[in-house]
């Protein structure tokens, strides 16, 4: 659950709606591709969690694989990219709330939802696991609603509405199948490729539970399957009852769905889910970026002040404020600069999950010999990542990442040469 609450966000019931505008109908291929590398990833992370069960996981490994500036790469590179997603999801979740309640400014509602979600963090890993599991029970509930009645639509039992059939899958009058060629395609799997990322946080939650071996392993399982049964057949049950270039889809492909079904309250409806959904992720992200950062700490890449611990609970409380002050931060720089400042954040942790998945590879393959998996997995990253560069559209996430990743590299290396001379490199 707590996986699924960082996975299942805006990425899937709004975001989805640019993957399809791109691919049409593909955009089933573009995510059957993207969880294919997917589960690739998440089981090689699950293997290396089960053996090492450790709080910086990933970063963990990478360090014990590659080196200290491995380790230190990972966690900072996912430490930020949860902080800013902290932030573009605060600021959603406010928007929607506002169109409710126009007379309450945004920014109070983003104040509301920080604050809510950074005292339930800090008073224990029980109370956030708890919030947790029922934020994504209604989630996966909702969606689980969806393909219900996606099912029975597509299957002609739903008085009043007619069996669409194939048509709008093969794309009938609408440029076919793939639209766009293999471009969209891939286009599409990029968008799959960053809804998906989130998952790792179960790896980081595991080290936490009173048996962690056993925990990782039934949450990697459980991960794959439910979001194979969330993502796919939610996109299959999209494409196959609306028009793939129905102007609504690219806004909200759920609610274009339930308003093509005429359910009553439909817009609203999919706004709540679309709100617990970016709560959920907040929940989630501001969990694993203080763990992350915590982690950080322990292995001397991070301030020693930010690994102050609560007594009773063990909450690293002080890793906790840190990340949902960088967070706090990123949400005024989003209100004062919407269009330069935030989305520059935005593009500069773009890619950043795919970095994080190619060293979750690379780790697997060093420290458990070679193998298919963590080959193709490699591959496909690598794929992704040209096409990216290629593209003129996500051309600067993988510059502005890319630069990212090359100060971290360097901020390394500096550390070390500080630490070799006898300095100490960080404040305490």
């Amino acid at each position: 659950m707590i996986a699924l609450g960082g996975a299942i966000g805006a990425g899937l019931f709004v975001g989805s709606g640019f993957g399809i505008a791109a691919a049409g109908p593909g955009i089933l291929v573009s995510y059957v591709l993207a969880g294919v590398l997917t589960v690739l990833v998440m089981r090689m992370l699950g293997e290396m969690s089960a053996a090492r069960p450790v709080t910086g996981s990933f970063a963990e490994h990478a360090r014990s694989a590659f080196g200290p500036w491995a380790g230190l790469l990972a966690g900072w590179m996912y430490w930020a990219l949860l902080v800013v997603s902290v932030a573009a999801e605060a600021v959603g979740a406010a928007h929607i709330v506002e169109g409710w309640v126009p007379a309450v400014p945004g920014w109070v509602w983003v104040a509301v939802f920080m604050s809510v979600f950074t005292a339930g963090n800090l008073a224990g890993v029980r109370n956030f696991g708890e919030t947790e599991f029922w934020f994504a029970g209604l989630k996966i509930a909702a969606i689980l609603a969806f393909l219900v009645l996606g099912a029975v639509v597509l299957a002609g039992l739903l008085p009043g509405h007619s069996s669409p059939g194939i048509a709008h899958l093969t794309g009938e009058g609408a440029g076919g199948f793939l639209p766009h060629g293999w471009h969209g395609v891939a286009v599409g799997m990029v968008a799959a490729v960053f809804a998906f990322g989130g998952l790792e946080t179960v790896t980081i939650a595991a080290a936490e539970c009173d048996d962690p071996v056993r925990a990782v392993r039934a949450g990697v399982r459980a991960v794959m399957w439910r979001v194979a049964v969330c993502y796919l057949g939610s996109m299959a049950v999209i494409v196959a009852l609306v028009p793939w270039n129905d102007p609504a889809v690219a806004g909200g492909p759920y609610a274009a769905v339930m308003d093509r079904i005429g359910v009553p309250g439909a817009a609203d409806l999919m706004k709540a889910v679309v709100l617990v959904a970016l709560l959920s992720a907040m929940n989630a992200n501001i969990y694993g970026s203080s763990r992350m950062l915590y982690a950080l700490v322990g292995r001397g890449d991070a301030p020693r002040a930010l690994g102050r611990r609560r007594t009773g609970t063990g909450v690293p409380y002080a890793a906790v404020l840190a990340s949902a002050a960088f967070g706090f931060v990123s949400v005024v720089l989003s209100l004062l600069w919407p269009r330069t400042v935030f989305p520059f954040l935005l593009n500069s942790i773009g890619a950043a999950i795919l970095v994080v998945w190619a060293l979750i590879a690379g780790s697997h393959l060093r420290l458990h010999g070679p193998s298919v998996r963590a080959v193709v997995a490699l591959a496909g990253i690598g794929g992704v990542l040209l096409f990216m560069l290629g593209d003129a559209g996500s051309r600067i996430q993988i510059l502005t990442t890319g630069a990212w990743a090359a100060a971290l590299l360097v901020w390394s290396v500096l550390r070390r040469s500080r630490t070799a001379r006898g300095t100490d490199p960080l404040p305490s």
